[in-house]
């Protein structure tokens, strides 16, 4: 009987309400990845009627990443403690009414606040959809839920192409964030329909709680006054940096320092004596968003600023990536469960490598052949990111597991924030595609490096070795640590 269980294809082996969580999940992603890139779709015209320069129109995308790491850690906070389908519902409904602040926005600096809530929402969705989905598929399976999952934002991201193709010509750009009141309909469904993680059931039943609350050790705990503090001292001098308010040079530096110095110091304090691996996921993380971020928010003002293309052919072009990347996830699912998550990682980095220079060098003669390289980039560049939920979560204890992977990962999202402003200086002296490719092609490499050599788990057992588990470096290694490792590691 084992082996005939065994025998199954990989689909039967997940039951009917194992499907239902995912096409739950995978619709939030999919609501999540269409409401984040309708800025980067609609910069042009957006700066256009706000006279804005290039870095302010790129402060507008980097705007959402500021505040994702206030909204990972807190609403991960909350699917940890009451559960991860409240979690993902309050994410739908911020991102949701951001998206309606943009379409009401009169003014630059309105704008960028409604993408500071857009940006909390994505936050949350990030970490509560992907540990409801991974905790409940089975174990050999689980990078296939990683990637599978993530491939409903890039979905999300070639139907806001679509979307802008026919309703910014016709009805302007406010219009199509506007459609963002969709997805509250949504969420009536969600709250009526779904059950809770499995993870989180027993748990809660029990009354367990192997791991302190994240939120509860950062704002109820001795520090919660000096942490709320300095909380606010986050946001306020990111948004300096990124309005590019503050003057460049020393400053600036000044500024970073103490912005990471905040976020070193509550890995300490939620992260206990694993905060080695906490600490080298986040650097992991923000490396990726470099190499990625140029692309994903500029690519559309590279197509109507130096290649000429109208609405229509930026729709085109931007389906072709999107599908891309979309493919790509789901070829990662398979990859990582077949070869291991890292493996798996690195070699798809590597072949994406060898695309990026022909994507900005063929021009826009032939849309089809850019498109096609396009597509080809996407599936080995951008969907291999579908396993990082997969990876990021295998380094925390259920209990703390959606908060942990959402401030890790949305910190490290900050890579994402500063992506389209470097894009967009390094453009003042290269052509923009140039200084596209340039940032890809380096910091792809560092990337590689990074999870090829598995550094957080490297990390943690060479500064903390006692508190290091055996699943850091197991190829399926999702499921954690048994609770007595996770008590020491929380200690």
């Amino acid at each position: 009987m084992q082996h005939s269980a065994v025998a199954q294809p990989w689909y039967r082996q997940i039951d009917r309400k194992q499907w239902q969580l995912f096409w739950a999940s995978w619709l939030g992603y999919l609501l999540d990845g269409f409401d984040f890139v309708i800025i980067a779709l609609v910069l042009t015209e957006v700066s256009s009627e706000f006279h804005l320069s290039t870095v302010q129109g790129a402060s507008l995308i980097s705007a959402a990443f500021i505040s994702r790491w206030f909204g990972g850690l807190s609403i991960g906070a909350l699917g940890d403690r009451f559960g991860r389908k409240t979690a993902m519902i309050v994410s739908i409904l911020l991102f949701s009414i951001g998206s309606v602040a943009c379409a009401l926005a009169p003014a630059y600096w309105v704008l960028f606040a409604a993408r500071l809530l857009v940006g909390l929402g994505m936050a949350g969705e990030y970490g509560a959809s992907s540990t409801y989905v991974i905790e409940s598929w089975p174990p050999r399976l689980k990078n296939r839920a990683s990637g599978f999952l993530i491939s409903g934002y890039s979905i999300g991201t070639v139907v806001a192409a679509e979307a802008y193709r026919f309703v910014v010509p016709e009805f302007g750009w406010r219009a199509l964030f506007a459609l963002g009141i969709v997805p509250i309909a949504i969420t009536i469904w969600l709250r009526k329909s779904l059950p809770e993680s499995p993870a989180v059931v027993p748990r809660r039943e029990a009354g367990e709680s192997a791991a302190p609350n994240v939120f509860a050790v950062l704002f109820a705990g001795p520090r919660r006054l000096v942490n709320a503090v300095t909380a606010l001292v986050a946001m306020v001098t990111l948004a300096l940096i990124f309005t590019q308010t503050l003057p460049g040079g020393a400053p600036v530096v000044v500024a970073a320092v103490v912005v990471g110095a905040i976020f070193v110091s509550y890995i300490v304090q939620f992260s206990g004596r694993r905060w080695p691996a906490a600490l080298g996921l986040t650097v992991t993380v923000f490396a990726a968003f470099l190499y990625s971020w140029p692309i994903q928010s500029l690519l559309p003002t590279y197509l109507k600023s130096e290649l000429g293309y109208d609405p229509a052919a930026v729709s085109n072009t931007l389906f072709f990536a999107g599908l891309g990347a979309a493919v790509g996830c789901i070829v990662a699912g398979f990859t990582g469960d077949r070869f291991g998550t890292r493996r798996a990682y690195v070699v798809s980095l590597l072949i994406s490598q060898i695309v990026i220079f022909p994507v900005f060098a063929v021009g826009g003669g032939s849309l089809l052949l850019l498109g096609v390289l396009l597509f080809v980039q996407q599936v080995f560049g951008q969907g291999i990111a579908g396993l990082l939920p997969k990876w990021i979560g295998g380094f925390f204890p259920a209990e703390q597991r959606a908060a942990g992977l959402g401030f890790t990962y949305n910190v490290g999202a900050l890579g994402g924030a500063v992506a389209p402003v470097l894009g967009a200086s390094i453009a003042r002296t290269l052509p923009l595609g140039t200084a596209l490719a340039v940032i890809s092609f380096a910091l792809t490499f560092v990337v590689i490096l990074l999870i090829g050599l598995n550094v957080p788990a490297r990390l943690q057992r060479l500064i903390h070795r006692d508190a290091s588990w055996p699943t850091d470096f197991r190829r399926h290694d999702f499921d954690g640590a048994p609770p007595r490792a996770r008590a020491d590691a929380a200690a």
